[in-house]
Formats: C-alpha cells, structure tokens, sequence
C-alpha cells in the first residue's frame, strides 16, 4: 500500500454545512443551501447576526482540493482494464470501486490494485464471509 506523496496537511476553512435560510422551521423545505432572492430577505441584504451566506472565500486551497482525508485523489474504477491508467500514480489517487459492480469483477479489481500497491478506498464491500477468512 503506497502513501500519499504529497503528506500537506489538509485545512478547511469551514466544516460545517452552510443550511437554507428558515429550513429549520418547515420539514417540508430541504436543508440544502439556495440563494435567497427576496427583495426585503436580511440573509440576502447580509444582516449582522443572520445566517450566512457561502461565497468564493470559504474555498479548499487549490492544491488540497477534493483531496480524501488520507491525503488522495478519488479515482472511480469501472473495470480492471481502468486500474491500468494508475500505473505510475499509486502515490496520488486511490481507487474507488464503483457502486454497480458484482463480486466477482470487485475481486478481480482488488487483486490487480494490490499488484500496482493502490489504495482502494471500498476494498470489503460485498464480500461473503467465507472468503475474507
């Protein structure tokens, strides 16, 4: 299993989700974030003491962005032939099987990322009982 070359510490400028104005108050409205358009809204208008609005300075560092917490870039592999394309950059993403893929193309895929020394981030899911042990 390789590390991450490039070991910079990850920093975030904001951990928390920035929510919907007022979705608190109905379970009907999704939490997720719009932008408030009302011509007398105070979020909108960017009153003291209201909920705040996301803007371009809550951005990753560019060079740490989309990173994985292990310090890797995610790649989403389909097949074992796109385990290839990794050949030489086993130090920078890790393999991510995708959702749709049976058990037996998951173990071909998990044994040919353990020949390239990748990281796979999913490597237990559907696997029986019997053959882990």
């Amino acid at each position: 299993m390789a590390a991450p070359a490039d070991a910079r510490k990850i920093i975030k400028k904001r951990m928390k989700k920035f929510p919907r104005f007022q979705a608190d108050r109905f379970k009907r409205m999704n939490p997720a974030w719009r932008k408030p358009r009302g011509i007398d809204g105070r979020v909108r208008r960017k009153f003291k003491g209201s909920t705040i609005i996301p803007n371009i300075g809550y951005g990753s560092d560019k060079k740490t962005r989309f990173r994985l917490k292990n310090g890797f870039y995610k790649f989403l592999v389909r097949s074992p032939a796109d385990l290839e394309m990794l050949l030489m950059h086993n130090e920078k993403y890790a393999v991510e099987i995708a959702h749709n893929l049976g058990a037996k193309k998951r173990k071909e895929i998990v044994e040919r990322a353990d020949q390239l020394r990748l990281h796979v981030t999913n490597r237990f899911s559907r696997l029986r009982a019997e053959e882990n042990e």
